[in-house]
């Protein structure tokens, strides 16, 4: 017994003769078929069974080929059709495969060109079924990926309320105990009040870079022509605050326009920058370099520093959520921020890598795609 399911045709022919020799001799070659000399029988047929393929003559009295190719697709819209045709013309060539015919065959047959037909129009037919079966999934899969998303979006707006605000109060009553009440307290209970307060400040720290992990993920992209070095010039400029009373060298070089979402694309610069400004704080001169080059239709970002640096066999983690290379006795931060660097850059469809050595500083390069030329 054959381990797959015969391939069932059916032949409609309105000269019987011929109709029944067609069904015999695709028999022999492993086919399933059932044969109609009306075309209103096979309708008839259609609509109680299931075939694969429908071998029809053209001109037949009842309903011509046509007709019954287009009355068979309203009742099964997988059949595939092939029009068998003694007028083979290119007129009723291009009629058929408007009917939706996938092929035709001259009258009269040729075994040889039979079988090539029937074969390729299975094998269509059946990359047709698993490309819908796909798209299927893909549906579903996105129907299930939208629902996720709407349950994070009801998570962020939990966390964002609910623990916030107890937070906020653990913070502030210790901060007021410290205030009203320290002087009174022995020295460990004072440094307890004071773990508390870091504790509960750091966690909120941990919360907002979570919520902004999240919402730069799915926040739509909105690409349009971005200028790099303004938008650098703005990042710089927010992040005045990190170089005052410090000696800070900022080597910005060719920083061309680019194609991205410019809000996304900030953020991507203000946790690079913020990092390299970091990281360096211990150098009486802290060196911060910031150029890029174009290469192969993709401009490739460069942000690179003389700070502490990193051991680069630890570097599969550095974009992992919660992954620090560093103590936070050594270096404030949650490990979140170059994930969100990671997502965004992943998103615009470019990449992300870097190179370090402990002590001698850190170099982060990313790809995004370049502006369109004009009169490209």
């Amino acid at each position: 017994m054959s381990e797959h399911p015969l391939i069932r045709i059916l032949v409609v022919d309105d000269e019987a003769r011929q109709m029944t020799a067609l069904c015999e001799t695709l028999r022999d070659h492993g086919y399933e078929t059932t044969g109609y000399s009306s075309s209103v029988a096979a309708l008839a047929a259609l609509k109680g069974s299931k075939f694969d393929l429908l071998l029809t003559d053209l001109m037949m009295p009842e309903l011509d080929g046509i007709a019954l190719l287009r009355a068979a697709h309203e009742i099964d819209g997988d059949l595939v059709g092939i029009m068998m045709t003694g007028h083979g013309t290119i007129d009723t060539a291009i009629e058929s495969m408007k009917a939706g015919a996938l092929d035709y065959i001259l009258k009269p047959f040729k075994l040889s060109v039979v079988l090539p037909v029937l074969s390729r129009a299975l094998t269509v037919q059946r990359l047709r079924l698993e490309n819908a079966a796909l798209e299927r999934r893909v549906r579903e899969r996105t129907a299930e990926l939208e629902a996720a998303n709407k349950e994070l979006e009801a998570f962020s707006y939990s966390v964002s309320h609910d623990l916030r605000a107890p937070l906020r109060h653990i913070d502030g009553f210790s901060h007021r105990l410290a205030k009203d009440y320290g002087a009174q307290l022995p020295p460990p209970a004072q440094h307890l009040i004071q773990k508390i307060s870091s504790g509960a400040q750091r966690l909120g720290l941990l919360i907002d870079d979570l919520l902004n992990l999240s919402r730069f993920s799915r926040q739509p992209l909105a690409k349009r022509i971005v200028s790099l070095a303004t938008l650098v010039e703005q990042v710089l400029g927010d992040l005045h605050g990190e170089r005052e009373g410090r000696q800070v060298e900022i080597r910005p070089g060719h920083l061309p326009e680019c194609l991205g979402d410019a809000s996304l694309l900030k953020q991507v610069f203000i946790n690079l920058l913020a990092n390299a400004l970091k990281f360096t704080r211990k150098r009486e001169l802290a060196i911060i370099e910031i150029e890029s080059r174009e290469d192969s239709g993709e401009l490739i970002c460069t942000i690179r520093d003389n700070g502490a640096g990193f051991d680069m066999q630890y570097a599969g983690k550095l974009f992992g959520v919660f992954q620090r290379l560093h103590s936070t006795d050594e270096f404030e931060g949650t490990g979140v921020g170059l994930s969100i660097v990671h997502r965004i850059i992943h998103r615009h469809g470019g990449r992300i890598w870097a190179e370090a050595e402990v002590d001698k500083g850190a170099t982060f390069h990313f790809t995004l795609p370049s502006a369109p030329q004009e009169g490209v």
